[in-house]
């Protein structure tokens, strides 16, 4: 009697992916594309770390189907006559079989086990219809099977960090305006006038999105009369009442 299939494939084919984890429901990112072969389990990117020195396999999702890298697979198992698509420049292979059903059959390749249309020379649409098909015909899985002893997850796999409180993460890191109750210091070059229209600039940029316009400590409100002699370099510039 021939080797069936090996637990880890039971666990591919049967396992649901993209759901939400039990471990982690609370957990941003936490729907479960990775099966972990020595477990024999899907689990979320939460539970890598928990996992790290086993045979983690990353599933992907194309189309609404569960799909593998060709390039991990084909660490595990022949993947010859499968036929692969391509996923951001890389190419994959269906988990699952899908089935479609057809009124008429033309001329051309289809799959062995669910008769969708494939290309030449392909003849089975998925992993799950090869393994049914070798098991049908052959009896024996083995000759398809390879020994793996260490399977990683790719580099493009990002396993989510903790993060840390909403206030902390909201926060500015750094402020280009200085805070009011902080020293200034200015040169001596600097007359009054001046460092007073600096005050002013900073403050009213500070002040801006609250409407009320701060000048030094000063806490009222300035008209614009005064705000605009505050700003001007000039002094002693009489003012006119308007001609009736």
């Amino acid at each position: 009697m021939g080797i069936q299939k090996p637990a880890w494939l039971e666990a591919l084919y049967s396992q649901k992916f993209f759901v939400g984890c039990s471990y982690h429901e609370t957990a941003k990112k936490n729907e479960k594309n990775v099966c972990c072969l020595d477990c024999c389990i899907s689990i979320c990117p939460h539970c890598v770390p928990s996992h790290r020195f086993h045979r983690l396999l990353q599933v992907r999702r194309y189309v609404y189907h569960d799909v593998v890298r060709l390039e991990d697979l084909q660490k595990l198992i022949d993947c010859s006559n499968v036929q692969a698509y391509t996923i951001n420049s890389a190419k994959v292979v269906f988990i699952k079989k899908r089935p479609q059903n057809r009124q008429f059959k033309g001329s051309g390749n289809y799959c062995t086990s669910c008769d969708r249309s494939l290309q030449e020379p392909f003849i089975h649409c998925s992993l799950g219809c090869k393994v049914d098909f070798v098991l049908k015909h052959y009896k024996d899985l083995s000759p398809c099977l390879r020994k793996c002893n260490s399977l990683t997850l790719g580099p493009d796999f990002l396993i989510p960090q903790d993060m840390g409180d909403d206030e902390t993460t909201n926060e500015t890191p750094h402020s280009t305006i200085v805070d009011s109750d902080e020293p200034m210091s200015w040169s001596s070059g600097s007359s009054g006038s001046e460092n007073m229209s600096m005050v002013c600039t900073q403050e009213i940029v500070r002040k801006k999105r609250s409407g009320l316009y701060v000048c030094g400590r000063s806490v009222n409100k300035v008209s614009d009369e005064d705000m605009a002699t505050s700003m001007s370099r000039r002094k002693g510039i009489p003012h006119r009442s308007p001609l009736c």
